[in-house]
């Protein structure tokens, strides 16, 4: 996975469980992964060190991925919008049929 759709990848999973992080998590993931701040920008805001965060963050990842491997929201997401596309063709089809008989 390149580094720009695991950001996006990982941000989506965040919107789904990051309730379920600690306050601490959530916070740096919002500032590293959101905000753009640096680690040592991080660490200097929490007064730790710069792997100290690096670690927290590879912990926050770990949380998100296991979390979709078990609750399976973000699938479940992709499916429905698919879903929604295919219908909105089929639906989209119907009606372009129903106006060409009215046009007869």
């Amino acid at each position: 996975m390149e580094a720009l759709e695991k950001k996006v990848y990982l941000n989506q999973l965040f919107e789904l469980y990051g309730a379920l992080l600690t306050k601490k998590q959530a916070q740096s993931f919002l500032y590293y992964y959101v905000d753009d701040y640096s680690l040592q920008e991080i660490a200097e805001i929490f007064s730790v060190s710069r792997n100290a965060i690096y670690d927290q963050l590879q912990k926050v990842e770990k949380h998100l991925l296991d979390y979709e491997s078990k609750l399976h929201l973000y699938e479940k997401q992709q499916n429905r919008e698919k879903r929604i596309k295919q219908l909105e063709k089929q639906l989209d089809a119907s009606i372009i049929e129903i106006i060409r008989k009215l046009d007869e």
